[in-house]
């Protein structure tokens, strides 16, 4: 058996890799890590370095954790706080000096891997226990860790015919003895010695850690997160697009004057009942003006489609326009991080503040004054106010029909003070107005994910775009109690649907290379042309009739361009194939990384302001080719207006990601100009499903649940 080594940053989830770390939490595993360090002594004996261990684990990350021995198990992490629960890591460790006993990176046959062997095979088949994340063999210098899943396939399936059955025989009594030194010697051993299998290892030396106030933050960044439970337990972290923000979810609604209810088994997010109303939340701000100015007599010849009774039409009119009035400011909390990451983190580029915008009035200066308008078109004042903020092209910041026709966010009354939540995320006591409630509640979170992992001064909750994606989803099927498919569903279906497709695909070209084309995996050995092979790619047409949240369109973008930098033709604008980067989809994001150094990518601006070349490069690349897949192959049909609204939102937000400053408008004497996002808001169109349906007339493989289409 071969051991195939990994560096830390080889194994940390790459979604999990843009999480950034808290300033204290850091401070006190850098602090720990020094008194660990300094308790390691070849002199102890094992126990003794077993409970350092445990002070260590219960120090940092584990203190909500039973981390304890179990059996004759030497270590264990518990996956909750009692002895109860199931094991999530299981430990062999050894005194520092006992080399005998100690694997090694070139000799993996030694007693402390079959032991842990013994251990592990035990917890799955005695206990039955299939919740084990990883396996952990150190002398506490020295760490080889093994992804549970990697030791399954080694130990457990590979082993089968004989590892498995072995341990069986020799725990009832078959074979000659059931001491463990028989198992270690006469099962694992010669398992091992036997196996031609290469498994997976992280291995970690703690001597080199020794002079820690020597040593750059960012050396142990992945240190911190290779102990942390999101990555030994796996447990959900903030960038998983499964988990849902609970309190950024609940104060929305609290701020919108909604309530998420449970009504005949469904989850229904409603209008809060009438004796726990505040006239300050935006649906009772929006609903005041509206029944005050009598604004529904403009929609009176389409006004049912919004309810049957004047009390229902009124309320879904006044969500809808506070749906688009939240994706507005959201998105732009999104591009104010994504400025300031852009700038090396300078918050002058910060503008969605109390500071800045003081009424509503101002927010609808932002949203039609400044977005909406190409900087030279522009007034003086407006010019001065919002320097930085580019110019976008986006209909998001155009005035909408239900806008013209009933009010704008302007109309509202910005003296209103509003409750806080019991549990807000707001440290203070007074009663904001408003305005300033929405935007400090805003500023409360960490709305920066793209690039590398920073350590956080603040202690921010990070919202991303994956999880602003499940808060659009949930608002958004407010009155069906909508149920929708989690991002590893969403993930997996767009992989397997659209693989297939392709394989028809190029089939049907008619060229010879791929006649005998029988699976995607055969695909990039046959692919002579790299032009001829992104044009069969583009050519293909995916439809969402039923398109919700856009979700499935955005797993659906992001599958295109894995494909073709797995294919290996993704290309450079000038027609160069990107070679050096990764692009994979992880937790149901797209993830670039340096294929060499694992690092991921992220673009900004040198530090004085100018464009660095591979950078540039790379984000041009990524945002073109996300705008010809938008534009050539996905459509997206839905009976509900604030559906199409929202899937063009999540569709622009995937732009933004990649947006780019224009090269030649850095050293302009104006604005820097971001590339301007496309209109798509010809694919994306409200109307009957069956009209999507109608779209794709044969050789269509399902999408989603049956209502999507590939072709």
């Amino acid at each position: 058996m071969k051991l195939n080594i990994k560096i830390p940053i080889q194994t940390i989830n790459k979604s999990y890799q843009k999480n950034k770390i808290s300033r204290i939490d850091f401070d006190n595993f850098k602090a720990q890590l020094e008194v660990i360090i300094k308790k390691i002594d070849a002199d102890e004996s094992e126990e003794q370095l077993k409970n350092v261990l445990i002070q260590f684990l219960k120090n940092t990350f584990y203190q909500n954790n039973e981390v304890n021995t179990k059996g004759r198990t030497d270590l264990a992490i518990y996956n909750g706080e009692s002895n109860k629960s199931t094991v999530g890591v299981i430990f062999e460790t050894k005194k520092p000096d006992n080399q005998v006993d100690m694997i090694s990176k070139t000799d993996l046959n030694k007693k402390a891997l079959h032991e842990i062997i013994l251990y592990y095979l035990q917890e799955r088949i005695e206990f039955g226990n299939t919740e084990i994340k990883n396996i952990i063999v150190s002398n506490v210098n020295e760490w080889f860790i093994f992804d549970a899943a990697d030791f399954e396939r080694a130990f457990y399936n590979k082993g089968t015919c004989f590892l498995v059955s072995e341990y069986k025989k020799w725990k009832t009594g078959q074979k000659i003895s059931k001491s463990t030194d028989f198992f270690y010697n006469e099962i694992a051993k010669k398992y091992i010695a036997q196996s031609e299998t290469e498994i997976d290892c992280t291995y970690l030396d703690l001597t080199s850690f020794k002079n820690l106030s020597a040593l750059a933050e960012n050396k142990l960044i992945n240190l911190y997160k290779l102990f942390s439970p999101q990555h030994l337990l796996k447990i959900p972290h903030a960038n998983d697009s499964n988990t849902l923000d609970t309190g950024f979810y609940n104060e929305l609604l609290h701020i919108l004057g909604l309530e998420e209810k449970t009504e005949s088994g469904k989850k229904v997010i409603k209008r809060i009942g009438e004796k726990n109303r505040n006239s300050a939340s935006l649906i009772e701000n929006t609903i005041k003006i509206l029944e005050t100015e009598n604004r529904l007599k403009h929609i009176a010849e389409r006004k049912e489609r919004y309810g049957k009774t004047p009390k229902e039409q009124i309320e879904n009119v006044a969500l809808e326009l506070n749906i688009m009035w939240i994706n507005r400011i959201l998105f732009l909390k999104l591009l104010e991080a994504q400025l300031v990451q852009y700038q090396n983190d300078n918050n002058d580029f910060k503008f969605l503040n109390i500071k800045n915008i003081v009424d509503f009035d101002e927010l609808n200066e932002l949203f039609f004054e400044v977005l909406a308008k190409k900087n030279k078109d522009r007034n003086s004042d407006v010019k001065q106010k919002f320097k930085h903020i580019p110019y976008l092209n986006s209909s998001l910041f155009e005035i909408s029909r239900l806008e013209d026709e009933t009010i704008r966010i302007n109309s509202l009354q910005s003296r209103l003070k509003m409750p806080l939540m019991a549990k807000s995320v707001l440290k203070t006591k007074k009663e904001p107005i408003i305005l300033e409630y929405i935007l400090n509640f805003l500023e409360a979170y960490d709305f920066t994910s793209e690039g590398n992992t920073k350590i956080q001064e603040e202690n921010k909750n990070l919202i991303n775009a994956s999880v602003l994606g499940l808060i659009f989803e949930k608002i958004n099927g407010y009155k069906e109690g909508s149920y929708f498919t989690p991002g590893y569903i969403t993930m997996y279906m767009s992989r397997e649907n659209i693989r297939s497709a392709l394989v028809r695909k190029f089939k049907e070209t008619g060229l010879p290379e791929f006649k005998t084309l029988e699976n995607f995996d055969d695909l990039k050995d046959l692919i002579e042309d790299r032009k001829t092979a992104n044009a069969v790619i583009n050519s293909l047409k995916i439809c969402d009739p039923a398109v919700g949240s856009g979700h499935f369109l955005v797993s659906a973008l992001n599958e295109l361009i894995a494909i073709k930098s797995e294919l290996g033709i993704l290309e450079y604008q000038n027609g160069n194939r990107i070679k050096n980067y990764k692009i994979e989809v992880i937790n149901d994001e797209l993830i670039i990384s340096d294929k060499e150094t694992d690092e991921l990518f992220e673009y900004n601006l040198s530090r004085k302001g100018n464009a660095i070349d591979y950078k540039q490069e790379l984000q041009e690349a990524l945002f073109h080719e996300k705008q010809i897949i938008i534009e050539n192959c996905l459509f997206g049909v839905d009976i509900n207006p604030n559906s199409v609204n929202i899937t063009r939102l999540r569709l622009w937000i995937e732009l933004l990601k990649n947006a780019y400053y224009r090269k030649e408008s850095l050293h302009a004497d104006t604005l820097p100009e971001l590339e301007t996002l496309p209109n798509i808001d010809i694919n994306i169109k409200q109307g009957n499903s069956l009209l999507g349906r109608f779209a794709l007339t044969r050789g269509h493989a399902p999408l989603q649940n049956g209502q999507g289409n590939c072709k």
